[in-house]
C-alpha cells in the first residue's frame, strides 16, 4: 500500500483494510490474468456475471440495446484486483475506475489495461477515502470483496456513500452456512484447489440477510438477487434460485430528496 494511502487511511476511524488480507493478495498478483491459474474459476465467473449485469442495468433503464450498453455510465469497480471485471465493463462502453488496496494489484491491472488499449483510471484507495472526496458514480460493483474487509459497517457506509442518487450497486460474494463452508471453502480450496488455499475464512463470510440489511439502512431498494450454482464434474457456472452458497445482487438507490 502506498505511503500516502496508509497515511490517509490513519485518519479514518475503523478502517474496513484488513492487513491479512491485503498481504495475501498481494502474493497472488502477478497470476490475476493467467486463466489456468489460480484465478481461472474468476475468468469463468465474470463472463456469467458480466451478462447478468447488463440485463440488471437495462431493467433499470441504465443500459441500451447496443454493442456499446454501458456507454456513458460513470462505474467503480471496488476491489478491482488485476482489473478482469474493469476491462469487461469498459470494453461495453462504460467510464470505469477501478480501486484496490493493493498496490501489486493496481499495477498489475494497468499494465494489462495499455497492452489491451482500454483507458481505465485505475487507483491504489479506498471506498472510504473516495467516500471522503464526495466523488459518485452511476455503478458500484462490489464482486467478491465483502468477504475481505474488516469492518463491514464501515466499509457498506462508504460503499453506499459513492453511488448517486437513482444510480446502482452490484455485491457477489458467498453466504455463511455448513453448506457454503463445505463446498466454498474445503471444496473449492482444499479438495479441487479451484482457489489458492486460504482465500476465504468462514468468520467473514456473509448471510444475504446482513447485505440486504445494510442496503435497507442506506435506502436501497434490491432488484435481484440470484444464487450461482456450479457443476464441479463439468466445472461450469449458472444462475439459481439457491443461494446456499454464491449469490449475487442488485440494488438501486432512492432519488434525491426534494
Amino acid at each position: 500500500m502506498s505511503d500516502s494511502v496508509t497515511c490517509c487511511m490513519n485518519r479514518i476511524n475503523n478502517s474496513s483494510i484488513d492487513p491479512a488480507e491485503v498481504a495475501f493478495f498481494r502474493r497472488l498478483s502477478a497470476v490475476w490474468w493467467d486463466q489456468d491459474g489460480p484465478f481461472r474459476p474468476l475468468h469463468q465467473l465474470n463472463k456469467l456475471r458480466l451478462q447478468w449485469i447488463v440485463r440488471q442495468l437495462t431493467l433499470l433503464g441504465m443500459a441500451s440495446e447496443s454493442d456499446q450498453p454501458l456507454a456513458g455510465l460513470k462505474v467503480l469497480d471496488v476491489g478491482c484486483g488485476g482489473g478482469i471485471l474493469s476491462e469487461s465493463v469498459a470494453r461495453l462502453g462504460a467510464e470505469v475506475t477501478g480501486i484496490d488496496v493493493v498496490d501489486k494489484n493496481i499495477h498489475t491491472a494497468r499494465s494489462h489495461a495499455n497492452q489491451s488499449g482500454l483507458a481505465i483510471n485505475y487507483q491504489v484507495t479506498s471506498p472510504e477515502i473516495l467516500a471522503l472526496k464526495q466523488q459518485k458514480f452511476d455503478v458500484v460493483f462490489n464482486m467478491e470483496v465483502v468477504e475481505h474487509v474488516a469492518n463491514l459497517d464501515r466499509y457498506m457506509s462508504a460503499c453506499h456513500e459513492l453511488v448517486r442518487p437513482n444510480g446502482a450497486t452490484f455485491i457477489a460474494t458467498i453466504n455463511r452456512n455448513p453448506i457454503a463452508w463445505l463446498v466454498a471453502i474445503v471444496g473449492a480450496e482444499y479438495i479441487l484447489r479451484w482457489l489458492p488455499k486460504g482465500t476465504h475464512s468462514y468468520s467473514m463470510l456473509r448471510k444475504p440477510k446482513e447485505i440486504l440489511s445494510y442496503l435497507q439502512r442506506d435506502h436501497f431498494e434490491t432488484q435481484s438477487l440470484t444464487g450461482v450454482s456450479v457443476n464441479p464434474l463439468r466445472r461450469s457456472m449458472s444462475l439459481s434460485r439457491n443461494t446456499l452458497v454464491n449469490y449475487m445482487l442488485c440494488a438501486q438507490r432512492a432519488p434525491a430528496l426534494e
